[in-house]
């Protein structure tokens, strides 16, 4: 099952009419001016486009209010939805670097304080 976090939901909150733009901005971390836009420009070229956002507009669930805590969380949710695989290597990278500082910090310890260095030894 998805989580709640990675399905599309109308954003009524920040929507002008159904909340069906603000909630695709909201779901590819694309600006909703752009968005809107977009939408006009197909729904005028070739028609179809309004029945699609009436569609999703009666069909599509409304945006819960506690769906992101914040807006660092908020973008980190576009990110996984738009590149799942790039997002689990950047996290990754960011949990080898955090070993590896801590690695630095234990090293550092050890080596200017010689009884702990021992007492580490004694236990090998």
């Amino acid at each position: 099952m998805n989580s709640p976090r990675t399905r599309f939901y109308r954003d009524k909150v920040n929507g002008k009419f159904m909340g069906v733009c603000a909630g695709i901005a909201d779901y590819t971390g694309v600006d909703v001016l752009w968005v809107r836009l977009g939408f006009l420009v197909l729904a005028f070229s070739m028609g179809w486009p309004f029945l699609a956002y009436f569609a999703l507009g009666f069909l599509a669930n409304k945006k819960p209010a506690s769906l992101y805590g914040d807006r660092q969380e908020q973008q980190f949710w576009q990110r996984v939805r738009q590149s799942p695989a790039r997002t689990a290597r950047e996290v990754r990278a960011e949990f080898r670097d955090i070993d590896r500082r801590l690695a630095d910090v234990e090293s550092f310890y050890v080596n200017s304080n010689p009884r702990l260095s021992a007492e580490i030894e004694k236990l090998r």
